[in-house]
């Protein structure tokens, strides 16, 4: 039982009411699908006649979920979106046909849960999570693709059964809900996936002991480098192909490759007619917010929400092969609770200068405890900030200063870390 707080009434505003949410449940993150799904009976959200797609992982959510939404939306399909966390607006998190609803809808979606969740009560995710369906079921939608928040098998998410679930990747992350280690978290991610429905893993290296259990079970995966493939072609753009068909000079996207090639096999599991033009189009326009987002102006700055190994591995590949001979200055704040010491190591290796800021939200690291977190061998320059403001602000003095001072290749300024920390430099595209 949560406590005794009030709740606001529909007059309220948004943010009355997340401050609300913040403090009904005695814990922030509690797993499970008891609680949620008695609501979303009640209110008859367990289904829904719009096409579904789950996508869960480590890393790659937000991308793939993105290309699925540009490419449907391209072949006219009427899609809603649901993802977290945030970047700057809590609106962020739903997506009609590629807007977000107002602060007004999303209270009377609250209300709604609220009048009817009686006395079970509900975590932050899981009150947000029955508001976006109910806000979804309120629109005429041909396609649902929901992100899981944490892990699958347990997730809010996962009250609805998918059509097709997305696997996106497997890494070490949120140890403590999922496990020590990488079969253990790919069994909980697997959680989201349905006998005897289609099932797409973008982990090349999903873990052999779960991949024999989800075969007992019924369910047979479409896995990348098996029954599906794609890889780059000489003339700059790439190949998608599985055992039935192939695309050739698929256009080069923003976002991460390898999400794109997961949407692509997602897409032709979905039972849905998708055309080639729309494809190009969808895969050429695709974008997110904080993630590989490069901002106008100078100096030149690149946001992304790594904030794990994985993800800053790939981070690392990224700029050696799109500024190979750009110095780059990170500002980094992350969260306590996430490997640092892993993630900067990562990185280690094309950082010329390091700007270390405090995170002041809950479980927030110090710039302090960032900078010890460093290996030995790092030795790339490195200041500490109380805030990632003042982080961002230094860093963009001495690259401006290194280029005026005749650099031929201007240094790149890379935020990183967190949601919390590239939430607070201006994301607008």
């Amino acid at each position: 039982m949560g406590a005794a707080v009030t709740p606001p009434d529909q007059s309220a505003g948004l943010d009355a009411w997340l401050d609300y949410l913040e403090h009904l449940h005695h814990k922030p993150i509690e797993l499970g699908l008891d609680r949620i799904r008695l609501v979303a009976e009640r209110l008859q959200l367990t289904a829904t006649d719009a096409k579904v797609i789950t996508v869960a992982g480590t890393n790659g959510k937000g991308s793939t979920v993105r290309y699925l939404e540009t490419i449907l939306r391209a072949d006219g399909y009427r899609t809603g979106v649901y993802i977290s966390p945030h970047l700057q607006r809590y609106q962020e998190r739903v997506r009609v046909g590629g807007e977000e609803l107002s602060a007004e809808r999303h209270v009377a979606a609250f209300a709604a849960i609220e009048a009817a969740r009686g006395d079970v009560s509900l975590t932050y995710f899981e009150f947000g999570t029955l508001a976006a369906f109910w806000l979804l079921k309120q629109q005429q939608l041909d396609v649902w693709i929901l992100e899981v928040g944490l892990g699958g098998r347990l997730d809010a998410v996962n009250i609805l059964d998918a059509d097709v679930g997305v696997l996106t990747s497997v890494g070490i992350d949120h140890i403590g809900f999922l496990g020590p280690d990488r079969t253990g978290i790919a069994r909980e991610k697997a959680g989201i996936f349905r006998s005897g429905r289609p099932s797409v893993c973008g982990e090349p290296d999903f873990p052999e002991p779960v991949r024999t259990e989800l075969q007992q079970r019924g369910i047979e995966l479409q896995r990348v480098g098996f029954e599906f493939d794609y890889g780059m072609n000489e003339a700059g753009d790439w190949f998608w192909r599985d055992q039935n068909q192939q695309m050739n000079a698929l256009p080069l996207p923003q976002l991460p490759l390898p999400n794109a090639a997961t949407a692509l096999a997602a897409l032709t599991q979905l039972s849905l007619p998708v055309s080639r033009e729309a494809i190009d189009e969808g895969l050429s326009r695709a974008r997110e917010p904080g993630r590989l987002q490069l901002l106008p102006g100078e100096p030149a700055t690149l946001l992304d929400v790594a904030h794990n190994p994985h993800a800053a591995k790939y981070l690392a590949s990224y700029l050696l092969a799109r500024f190979p001979y750009r110095p780059v200055y990170a500002v980094v704040g992350m969260l306590n609770d996430k490997d640092i010491a892993g993630t900067l190591a990562e990185l280690a290796g094309v950082v010329s200068r390091w700007y270390f800021a405090d995170l002041h939200e809950p479980r927030g690291a110090r710039a302090g405890e960032l900078k010890q977190a460093l290996s030995a061998d790092a030795t790339a320059a490195s200041q500490e900030f109380g805030t990632v403001t003042d982080a961002y602000e230094a860093a963009c003095q001495q690259a401006l200063a290194a280029t005026s001072e005749g650099t031929t290749n201007g240094p790149l300024v890379l935020v990183c870390g967190s949601f919390y920390t590239v939430g607070k430099i201006g994301t607008e595209q």
